[in-house]
């Protein structure tokens, strides 16, 4: 397992990392996912308290029990789900994310947490408020650091100017290449990392039917797995084929990889000991399909 500096912290985080989203409902076998992760080499673990009404963080801090020093856990803050449970609003405000991790660090079993996220993020936010309350938490020690959970180019580059951010968490796949024009150069100049999510595109460029995904129709979708799995390997399957081409881009810190069977764990892990890709097999990826660019929120 490669480990890498997140941005302009101190965190080193593996490669592949835990989307923890992916968990279910039985706590033991949450831990036995998260164990074997953990014995490939994965140290993070990225949750939010959006998920599963926050049991989600629950089921990751027991998993996690004993072995807090090892370990590097990201939550998120931001959604605010409604009193009948019926939905969730977003909530920016400083007093909301001071309540918000407390919650957090009581779910998680722990009393720090390494990176805080906003999970999400507009141009109407009350956002140097939002800075506020995460600059706060950092003085507290309760935070080592913060981040931003955003695919909005102009919300990103707001947090960039006007913030101490250290990652921007962000989809990103052969099918997704939105964030290589006007994203990653921006962050890798300032020396922001990046964490990658949806890295095999649900399931489409490994093993799933073709169906339309963003701007591509489902017979573009099946180009892009068809090139995927030509270059594929005995050693190096589509997964971690898919993963690669990721992970060879220098502004990606970490692909963040929803895991929910032990098949899943070991094909996740296999991307980080695989083969890298070669400059020629990149450029046959990237030349499958033209480039996708955001339309909105530019």
């Amino acid at each position: 397992m490669q480990y890498h500096q997140l941005g302009k912290s101190d965190l080193r985080i593996s490669e592949i990392s835990y989307g923890c989203m992916s968990l279910g409902s039985d706590d033991a076998d949450n831990a036995r996912l998260v164990q074997q992760a953990i014995d490939g080499g994965v140290n993070f673990f990225d949750t939010a308290d959006l998920y599963d009404h926050g049991q989600n963080e629950i089921t990751l801090g027991k998993a996690l029990e004993g072995k807090r020093q090892n370990v590097i856990i990201a939550t998120k803050a931001g959604n605010q789900w409604r009193p009948d449970g019926s939905g969730w609003d977003w909530n920016p405000r400083r007093e909301y994310i001071l309540a918000c991790v407390e919650e957090s660090l009581r779910r998680l079993n722990t009393d720090y947490i390494d990176l805080y996220q906003l999970h999400g993020g507009t141009l109407e936010d009350p956002t140097d408020e939002t800075i506020s309350a995460f600059e706060t938490l950092v003085q507290q020690g309760k935070i080592r650091y913060y981040g931003i959970s955003s695919i909005r180019p102009n919300v990103i580059r707001t947090f960039v100017e006007r913030s101490n951010i250290v990652s921007v968490m962000m989809q990103y796949s052969l099918l997704d290449r939105r964030p290589e024009e006007s994203c990653f150069p921006l962050l890798e100049q300032h020396n922001i990392g990046v964490l990658v999510r949806g890295a095999v595109a649900k399931g489409l460029l490994v093993n799933k039917a073709p169906e339309p995904y963003l701007n591509y129709d489902a017979a573009d979708v099946a180009l892009a797995a068809a090139a995927v799995q030509r270059i594929s390997t005995a050693s190096r399957g589509p997964a971690a084929t898919a993963l690669r081409y990721v992970l060879q881009q220098s502004a990606v810190t970490t692909a963040v990889v929803g895991m929910r069977t032990a098949q899943q764990v070991q094909d996740a892990l296999a991307a980080a000991s695989a083969t890298p890709l070669t400059a020629t097999e990149m450029q046959q990826l990237q030349q499958v399909l033209p480039v996708n660019r955001y339309e909105q929120h530019r």
